[in-house]
């Protein structure tokens, strides 16, 4: 009978004015008295209390509507390694701005230790934290072009990815990259764990990826640039967001050979990566893509396993 009545005892405890106010009685439990008072308690500080770990994100069933041709999404679990998501997270679609993230750390990384232009790294900075395709084009041509996209599928390990353009062009177009979920969450983990950036600069790549910035208001969307924080992040509790800071990077593009936005959202962090990728008409506007990756991110938010409740020794004895 016993742990039923240290459950009891749990239970009659009193958290007031920042300290726990705990029976004694609790204190002769160990040692089998039969009979106890509740009358007499003493004071426990309650900062001795563990706090409940913050949320995270784990796998689980995600809806979205008004998808019209294509919606997948996958989460990497970077403790295990282990990847889950939609059914269909190994079919590919366009990466669009989704990629700078990746042409910005393939010409960081073959610089090593030496600092870049600061013209250059003026456009490393923009290819991220606003999109900038004139910038991202520049490092892409800079390092090769179509061998820039070799050099991902390699380093990072990507086995649905492939160099794509549109139909009747030459040569490779990085925003017609076709990746998969699957493959996007390999990118994001590529890029925490220093393959892609060197070791130099990975962390800068990092930290302009928490600098994204701009909304999804025409304001904020030009012809070659647009604001890009919107998405996973504000689906995100802010328990979640206050543990670490979450690296971002979306890409989209309302294609007019489809008639489709190719919209696909990227999120990384110290414990996951998700990627959200999809295509709808472009009747919906950009508005829809960005809410339904929040969408997708609310709906995978877990609590963790609390701490157990653990009621200190008592300060005084009866």
């Amino acid at each position: 009978m016993r742990p039923r009545v240290i459950m009891a005892f749990a239970a009659a405890t009193i958290l007031l004015g920042g300290v726990m106010l705990v029976p004694t009685a609790y204190a002769r439990l160990s040692g089998g008295v039969e009979s106890v008072s509740l009358d007499t308690v003493v004071e426990v500080p309650a900062s001795t209390l563990a706090a409940p770990p913050p949320p995270t994100l784990v796998s689980a069933p995600v809806k979205a509507e008004g998808m019209d041709d294509f919606f997948s999404w996958a989460l990497l679990d970077r403790a295990s390694g282990e990847i889950s998501g939609a059914k269909n997270m190994s079919k590919t679609s366009s990466t669009e701005s989704m990629i700078k993230i990746w042409l910005v750390s393939d010409y960081l990384r073959q610089l090593g230790d030496t600092e870049p232009s600061a013209e250059r790294k003026r456009q490393a900075s923009s290819a991220i934290r606003d999109s900038d395709d004139s910038a991202a084009e520049s490092l892409y041509r800079l390092g090769g072009r179509d061998a820039v996209i070799t050099r991902m599928i390699k380093l990072c390990r990507l086995t649905d990815t492939r160099p794509g353009a549109p139909a009747g062009s030459r040569g490779v177009w990085w925003s017609y990259t076709q990746m998969s979920p699957r493959d996007a969450v390999r990118l994001g983990e590529c890029v925490k764990n220093g393959t892609a950036a060197g070791p130099r600069w990975t962390n800068w790549v990092l930290a302009e990826m928490t600098k994204v910035r701009g909304s999804t208001a025409s304001k904020d969307q030009q012809r070659t640039r647009g604001g890009g924080r919107w998405g996973i992040i504000d689906g995100l509790p802010k328990e979640l967001l206050a543990q670490s800071p979450v690296a971002i990077k979306n890409g989209w593009t309302l294609i007019g050979a489809d008639g489709m936005w190719h919209l696909n959202c990227l999120a990384v962090t110290d414990d996951w990566a998700l990627a959200v990728m999809m295509r709808y008409r472009g009747a919906r506007g950009l508005d829809h893509g960005a809410d339904t990756c929040a969408s997708v991110a609310t709906q995978l938010v877990s609590a963790r396993p609390g701490a157990a409740l653990k009621i200190p020794a008592p300060l005084v004895k009866s």
